[in-house]
């Protein structure tokens, strides 16, 4: 298999810890999150950036992010309720 660089099996829930399975021949993604407990089979691909959630099939390409969304003017109105919260 081919782990991508900043790849996470995030296990641990604060209480349990669970296993993730990635099977033979697989190419994880750069910076996928596998949440466990999953498993993604045999010869399967994560698309970077994915945070698969569900089993993945063996062969199979998983996408597992949204669409990128812009919001114009955000961070100068978070910037400006700073100065509002030191009143």
């Amino acid at each position: 298999i081919n782990l991508g660089c900043g790849t996470v099996t995030v296990n641990y829930d604060g209480k349990h810890k669970y296993r993730c399975t990635v099977e033979d021949d697989c190419f994880i993604g750069c910076n996928t999150n596998l949440v466990s407990p999953v498993v993604v089979g045999e010869g399967a691909y994560t698309a970077a950036g994915s945070t698969v959630t569900e089993d993945a099939p063996a062969d199979s390409l998983v996408i597992a992010r949204a669409r990128q969304t812009n919001k114009p003017g955000w961070a100068a109105r978070f910037r400006a309720s700073w100065s509002k919260d030191k009143k």
